[in-house]
């Protein structure tokens, strides 16, 4: 499918794909496989690699994909908690960071901008390995009380090996499962087989 060929776009096929077909094999192919490809895609493209790194926590691309300034905020996610018996819409901001220099202040920039807007959970998604100081900033900034008793970060620290490898997800509860950011395609009820191309 080659329609719109971000990386945002490719995922969300695969999504789609993977919603609608739940036992469909497919291979995507140009998309980082490892540390080494999300490297050379953050340096030849910026907000390919922004847009990429969000769709790893799937989370929806800031403003629509446009670039330029966005106040910190490159990927939203949305979720639904339950608070007094009732859904309660709620957010997270996620921030990405794909230069090899990342430092306290951006830490503090994303704090300050999910204090701002009322979110109640920050992810800080990084190329690079945080410093013992910026991890130890995300602590100080506390935890979410979801509805379900549980207490979740509030600044929630993950890199794109992380993320890649599967050792680390962001952490909350969703009661709609995702699909307040991401619309869930309907499983196809027909008995087709896939067929091979070639």
């Amino acid at each position: 499918l080659g329609i719109d060929i971000t990386h945002l776009a490719i995922t969300l096929i695969e999504k789609r794909l993977r919603d609608a077909f739940p036992s469909i094999e497919l291979q995507v192919e140009g998309t980082p496989k490892d540390i080494d490809g999300a490297r050379d895609l953050a340096q030849r493209d910026k907000y390919q690699f922004q847009w990429w790194a969000c769709s790893l926590v799937e989370a929806q691309p800031f403003q629509g994909k446009k670039k330029g300034a966005d106040g910190g905020i490159d990927g939203l996610i949305f979720f639904t908690d339950i608070e007094d018996n009732k859904s309660v819409d709620r957010e997270i901001i996620v921030s990405v960071k794909g230069g090899e220099n990342i430092s306290l202040t951006m830490m503090k920039d994303l704090i300050t901008t999910v204090n701002h807007r009322n979110a109640q959970i920050g992810l800080f998604v990084s190329l690079t390995e945080p410093t013992a100081p910026m991890i130890a900033e995300a602590a100080k900034a506390g935890f979410y009380k979801a509805g379900n008793g549980r207490e979740y970060a509030k600044i929630q620290v993950l890199t794109i090996e992380d993320l890649m490898t599967g050792r680390k997800r962001p952490e909350y509860v969703d009661y709609s499962m995702g699909t307040q950011t991401f619309k869930k395609a309907e499983i196809e009820k027909t008995n087709a087989q896939q067929d091979k191309l070639l």
